[in-house]
């Protein structure tokens, strides 16, 4: 059994660390709360923003937009694919790294060509995973210069990362746009998830439900439908973006409050368990001490 010294250092050294977990916990709940608070403020905005497109297409039908080229004369393997991954910065966050890497592993192998991939990695952990693990094998590649973080993230960076992706479409370096990222389902449950960003599906909102045209109010759009469509639909693409770098932030958050309360926890029953243990420690070296003296109280009578 370890003496009072080494118990007491021990447990001096858990406390630090307690303290450490706690401080963590706590910063990532105010992170959580501050990022939902800011994603609630502008989800009104892009709500009506996707129903201003509807309503354009609905009004122009036929109204033809690069956005939604789906450039089918490409054979499926010969399509360049580009990856938004959001990973996260930082470690000791539970399973949510490991999670999302092994998540877009699964969609890389279902790719029919991998020469034909391009990697857009946010986080620094995803960022040296995949320049580690593809471009090591000559398979894929993952842009350098795209150097973005996760935290705290906000509507300009979104632009930025829209901007890019929307520019190599149009300029056919890439025919398919995709995110990969991690939904919160609830406080307990999250998933990663793919969502394609590029092309955008059109949808014939024109027809009610029994298959009959709906009546439409008159619209005009100045100066034509084309240069309306211009502008929102790369507002609501950065919308897509910064939706999907918040939820993934709130999971972040999310998988650090729960390590680091089952640290927190952990660290406490391991306190109270050398507390037990120097106890009896103590007891063991008093109870020695009152036998020597005994011992040598007799000795002297004698």
């Amino acid at each position: 059994m370890p003496n009072m010294r080494e118990i007491r250092e021990r447990i001096a050294s858990i406390q630090q660390i307690l303290k450490i977990t706690n401080a963590m916990y706590l910063m990532s709940s105010s992170k959580l709360k501050k990022a939902r608070k800011s994603l609630e403020c502008t989800e009104p905005y892009f709500y009506k923003l996707q129903s201003t497109i509807e309503s354009v297409l609905e009004h122009t039908p036929h109204t033809r937009q690069f956005f939604f080229d789906r450039r089918k004369d490409i054979p499926e393997d010969k399509r360049k694919k580009g990856y938004i991954i959001i990973t996260g910065d930082k470690g000791l966050c539970g399973s949510y790294n490991h999670n999302i890497l092994k998540y877009t592993e699964q969609k890389l192998e279902e790719t029919a060509d991998l020469d034909n991939c391009y990697l857009f990695v946010m986080g620094q952990v995803g960022r040296m995973y995949f320049q580690r693990r593809i471009n090591n094998d000559k398979k894929a590649f993952v842009d350098g210069e795209f150097l973005y973080t996760t935290q705290n993230p906000t509507l300009y960076r979104a632009k930025e990362i829209a901007e890019l992706v929307i520019d190599k479409f149009e300029e056919r370096e890439l025919d398919e746009v995709y995110l990969i990222y991690t939904d919160m389902v609830n406080s307990n449950l999250q998933e990663p998830r793919t969502l394609r960003l590029l092309p955008f599906e059109r949808k014939h909102l024109g027809k009610a439900a029994d298959g009959t045209m709906k009546k439409l109010p008159k619209a005009s759009f100045m100066p034509s439908p084309e240069e309306v469509m211009n502008y929102l639909i790369p507002q609501y693409a950065k919308g897509i973006i910064y939706g999907a770098m918040v939820e993934a932030f709130c999971c972040e958050q999310q998988s650090r409050m729960t390590a680091m309360d089952a640290a927190t926890t952990s660290a406490k029953d391991m306190i109270k368990d050398l507390s037990l243990l120097y106890n009896r420690a103590r007891q063991a070296a008093i109870t020695q001490e009152i036998t020597e003296v005994c011992g040598g109280a007799a000795s002297i009578s004698e």
